[in-house]
């Protein structure tokens, strides 16, 4: 069974619904508000995400990132993530978590040569949806997912194939979506000029700055 958000948002109801795909057929199951652990790469990404989640689920963040580097980047970035929590209406939380770029690095220098969006970009993938997985089980969410489809250079296919895959493994059911589709990636935009966010010019990793 697959729970997922048709064409990146939920369509045509504003009630709280679930979108379940089973095969070939899909259904709309009404449910209360459902807990969601949200991945947030960044603060701007984040923006139109939250802006199409908050109405459907009680919302925590998690901005777990240790690909970005160096430190000094990382905490600037958690700083406008926490800001835009802190503007943004309604009661989204953040779930602190530490800086650990050894994660990281334990298997990126030997793939340093790696094209971006490469295996590396995929493992990167995996460590932080892995971790995701595994905070929401231990913290009681019903679902995770994560922002990273809203960027016009991650492939949804491969986003949602890896965070099955890490909710599979620690028993807590993954939201499948393409957050760009209906002109999400342009939403993050307009609200990131909005809200003044500071919006990075490289991923997160120093590879991604060659």
């Amino acid at each position: 069974m697959k729970y997922e958000i048709h064409g990146g948002i939920y369509e045509g109801t504003r009630k709280a619904k679930l979108s379940v795909g089973n095969g070939r057929r899909n259904q709309a199951v009404k449910r209360a508000r459902a807990t969601l652990l949200l991945h947030s790469c960044c603060g701007p990404c984040s923006s139109a995400v939250l802006e199409r989640l908050v109405e459907f689920f009680d919302v925590t963040v998690l901005y777990y990132n240790p690909n970005i580097e160096p430190e000094e980047e990382y905490r600037h970035r958690l700083s406008e993530q926490e800001r835009l929590l802190s503007l943004l209406p309604g009661d989204v939380k953040l779930l602190p978590c530490d800086y650990d770029h050894a994660a990281f690095a334990a298997f990126a220098e030997s793939m340093a040569d790696c094209p971006e969006g490469g295996d590396r970009c995929l493992a990167c993938f995996a460590l932080r949806l892995n971790e995701t997985a595994k905070q929401a089980k231990a913290h009681g969410f019903e679902y995770f997912t994560t922002t990273l489809s809203v960027s016009p250079h991650k492939n949804a296919d491969n986003v949602n194939r890896i965070g099955e895959a890490a909710g599979r493994q620690a028993g807590v059911k993954y939201l499948f979506a393409d957050f760009k589709k209906k002109n999400g990636y342009l939403r993050s935009l307009q609200l990131s000029k909005e809200y003044d966010l500071y919006r990075q010019d490289y991923c997160g990793c120093l590879y991604s700055k060659r």
